[in-house]
């Protein structure tokens, strides 16, 4: 006869405790993190902007009931929705991640950390907007002031008084610490080995980072982020051949999404699950990650903001970044002698490999930037790589095919232990073309592409670059010069309250 089940709860989960208390009272010092997080603002929003000249994409944004309109509402940048702070940030979220352009990080489960942006800057212009007009949204039963939001970013600071908004300086905070949360928990975590998707990481951190910046307690903290493990996470299915397809490209905002409404249902004093992860049988580790301890790699602090990886010349899936640049730099090359080619050679890493290493028909946009070969083909034919190279039109050309079908890839392992090695984070790819008449080109081969931090001071200059022409081709000429000026001064952009800098980008 078995023993009964004790039902003493337990106190929280050790990983649960870690997170709410760096999420809550963790001070960032880093100045190279601030500095990233200003540009890493600039181009998530400027990738969200170039997602809106796609119909795919917006036709899933706005409210959830048509014609639905919410006084105070977060309002989502260049459009003219006004939402609640749950579909407002499904709309950010979802423009950010569309075009595959945003940040990325690789290690053992990789991810883009600025998908939590549609989270945090969704609920900061939600509550900057409240705070300004001097009033408390309907969620919360007391004055938003008693939750002291400085106070909560900045241990020791004054609690602000009723007419302040919270800053862009908190936004900037928030993205550092979402950043940290998602990039160590995917150090060692491999949460794709396992058929779940990435965007569990991207639900944990804005659900720590909303809880509080919506003021709440530690408790309420814990709880919040338990609900987020009791989720689970989603399957990759929609990122692998033969099913890959756009849910990929509005998963981030999903979860972001659900992150906020989380945060709110914590707010209530909705009762957490103290032993999420480490229940036997029932909990995360149990059922969802093979029995494994799900673990934090590192300390945390602002360690993956000052490395994050930034798709800066092309949007590409980022283990493919390093070969589109081969492919450019050979384009010259081989672009009058298409048919001369007999093969080409790719040599990459394992990640590349395992996930983007492709052959046979691809289906749809989605499809084609997962796919390692019709990326290098793009570059090597046309030159140059941007969204409307994956669109049906130009994926008709016959060239493409034809020159994915002479292309065969192999590993480097030296590439694949360097892909892993923390001190390189190398992303190495090369290429070499090889003709029918016996020549062939140079091996062309790069380690690290320009969005990485090796290559900062080279990218920033580029990303500038990337983040004024998106806002040119929506906005125009003059109004995006007024938006790059908006970053040009760190401390005056740190102070400016969000609601101002949101309505900067409504259209």
């Amino acid at each position: 006869m078995s023993s009964p089940i004790s039902n003493v709860r337990p106190a929280p989960d050790q990983l649960l405790t870690d997170l709410a208390d760096y999420a809550l009272n963790a001070k960032i010092t880093s100045d190279e993190a601030y500095d990233t997080a200003r540009w890493c603002l600039a181009d998530t929003l400027a990738c969200g902007i170039m997602a809106l000249a796609y119909p795919a994409c917006t036709k899933l944004l706005g409210p959830v009931v048509p014609g639905t309109t919410i006084k105070h509402g977060a309002r989502v940048p260049g459009t003219s929705h006004e939402l609640d702070p749950v579909q407002a940030a499904f709309n950010l979220g979802t423009i950010v991640r569309w075009l595959d352009f945003n940040d990325t990080w690789l290690a053992a489960e990789w991810g883009h950390p600025s998908d939590n942006l549609g989270a945090i800057l969704a609920t900061a212009d939600w509550l900057s907007r409240h705070q300004a007009a001097g009033l408390t949204p309907s969620a919360f039963h007391t004055p938003l002031t008693a939750y002291g939001f400085e106070q909560v970013f900045a241990p020791g600071a004054a609690t602000r008084p009723s007419h302040s908004a919270l800053t862009v300086k908190d936004v900037l905070t928030a993205m550092i610490k979402a950043h940290e949360i998602q990039g160590v928990l995917a150090l060692e975590n491999s949460f794709n080995r396992v058929g779940l998707d990435h965007v569990i990481l991207v639900r944990l951190a804005s659900t720590a980072v909303t809880t509080v910046m919506l003021g709440g307690t530690r408790d309420q903290l814990i709880n919040a982020l338990s609900h987020a493990w009791l989720d689970g996470s989603a399957l990759r299915t929609y990122r692998h051949a033969p099913n890959t397809g756009s849910r990929k490209s509005w998963a981030a905002g999903d979860a972001t999404s659900r992150a906020v409404r989380l945060a709110l249902i914590a707010m209530t004093g909705e009762m957490g699950y103290p032993s999420v992860l480490t229940a036997k049988t029932w909990g995360f580790q149990d059922v969802s990650f093979k029995g494994n301890a799900v673990k934090l790699a590192r300390p945390l602090g602002s360690y993956v903001m000052e490395q994050v990886l930034f798709k800066i010349s092309f949007p590409a899936e980022f283990h493919a970044q390093t070969a589109v640049e081969c492919a450019l730099q050979l384009h010259s090359n081989v672009k009058d002698r298409l048919d001369a080619i007999e093969r080409v050679e790719m040599t990459t890493h394992e990640s590349a490999i395992r996930i983007i290493d492709k052959t046979g028909p691809l289906n749809n946009p989605a499809d084609r930037d997962h796919c390692l070969q019709y990326m290098a083909a793009i570059g090597l034919i046309f030159g140059e790589l941007t969204a409307d190279h994956y669109e049906d039109k130009t994926a008709a050309d016959p060239r493409i095919d034809a020159l994915r079908a002479k292309m065969k890839v192999t590993e480097d392992k030296s590439y694949s232990k360097d892909y892993l090695d923390p001190e390189k984070r190398s992303i190495a790819n090369a290429i070499q073309v090889f003709f029918k008449d016996g020549t062939k080109t140079a091996r062309i081969e790069v380690h690290y592409p320009i969005g990485h931090r090796r290559r900062r001071a080279e990218g920033i200059p580029v990303l500038q670059q990337k983040a004024r022409d998106a806002f040119t081709a929506h906005y125009g000429a003059a109004k995006a010069a007024q938006l790059m000026d908006l970053f040009a001064h760190r401390p005056k952009l740190e102070a400016m309250p969000v609601h101002e800098f949101v309505s900067a980008f409504v259209r």
